[in-house]
């Protein structure tokens, strides 16, 4: 309940700040942002970074691929949970067969059977549930810890929280340890993609900013968002995908990299802007698995995001 409060709080804070986002500019919040991001890069570096390569070392792969499964079926109940709110009935019945499945026949998700049976694994929270709504992302903000977020999405914090695998220690002890299991066992699964993304960002933080901000416009539309949209103040995403008359195609994803499973349509990464010269080139393969869009998009590049 404190934390739930103290992310309000801090919600309304930056609220109150000048400024406000638009599609030209939507991190006005710039200058707060980079110093937040340079602490979050001091935390991983120099504490999450190295327990987690130790992790990695002593803990066999099918103990973190356990985790990670059992970690990731508690999630799927959220995401469930938020494509129904969304309306989206088929893709939501599945997602609760694909929750049952693992939990009943996975030993209470700790094995991943749903996706071989091609249940594929939603990708939901309540940000993209307002966003088909149609509230506005407002500004783009990088919070201590959490990661990127932007003030629609931060609403999103107190469920994403309740839905991890803390969740299910009894008292504040076990949630604890299960918390601080997940942030380095999903730190330690993330330790290639994290240096992969620190040799083609030429500017890391714009580069992180760009590819979370596509990565939830194109969630919000099903992996077919309007070109000329940039998820500000935009039409209810829910009419038809091809835009009004005249408009240019949505872009086409970027190719994909190897995948070491199965993934959602909901997983689709759109290419990166090639104008932005912060960014790495457009042609670059973006992978749902080991890429820094991936990272950027979930949160998962910075060192306390526990959320699969």
């Amino acid at each position: 309940m404190r934390k739930t409060v103290a992310i309000l709080a801090s919600t309304a804070m930056l609220l109150a700040l000048p400024g406000c986002a638009t599609r030209q500019n939507p991190d006005p919040l710039e200058s707060w942002n980079r110093k937040v991001f340079a602490f979050n890069e001091s935390v991983d570096s120099h504490v999450l970074k190295p327990v987690a390569e130790g992790y990695k070392t002593v803990t066999p792969e099918p103990v973190r691929t356990a985790f990670s499964n059992f970690a990731g079926n508690i999630r799927d109940v959220w995401s469930t949970i938020n494509l129904f709110l969304q309306g989206r009935f088929k893709e939501g019945t599945q997602s609760v067969m694909r929750v049952a499945v693992n939990t009943t026949f996975g030993l209470a998700g700790l094995l991943d059977i749903a996706t071989p049976m091609q249940l594929y694994k939603p990708n939901q929270d309540f940000g993209l549930t307002l966003g088909v709504w149609g509230v506005k992302p407002g500004a783009y903000i990088v919070w201590p810890l959490l990661g990127p977020s932007t003030l629609r999405d931060t609403a999103s914090l107190p469920g994403d929280w309740y839905f991890s695998a803390g969740s299910v220690g009894t008292y504040p002890r076990e949630r604890n340890l299960l918390v601080g299991w997940q942030v380095i066992n999903t730190r330690a699964n993330l330790l290639e993609a994290g240096n992969l993304l620190d040799d083609v960002a030429l500017d890391k933080y714009a580069f992180m900013r760009d590819a979370y901000l596509q990565r939830r416009q194109n969630l919000i539309y099903e992996g077919d968002p309007p070109q000329d949209d940039q998820d500000q103040g935009t039409p209810d995403p829910r009419q038809d995908k091809a835009g009004p008359e005249g408009a240019a195609p949505a872009a086409e994803p970027a190719a994909s990299g190897a995948s070491s499973g199965a993934s959602s349509p909901d997983s689709a990464v759109p290419a990166l802007p090639a104008a932005s010269s912060a960014s790495a080139p457009a042609s670059l393969p973006i992978s749902e698995v080991d890429t820094p869009a991936t990272l950027a998009s979930a949160g998962k590049h910075n060192p306390w995001a526990m959320f699969p």
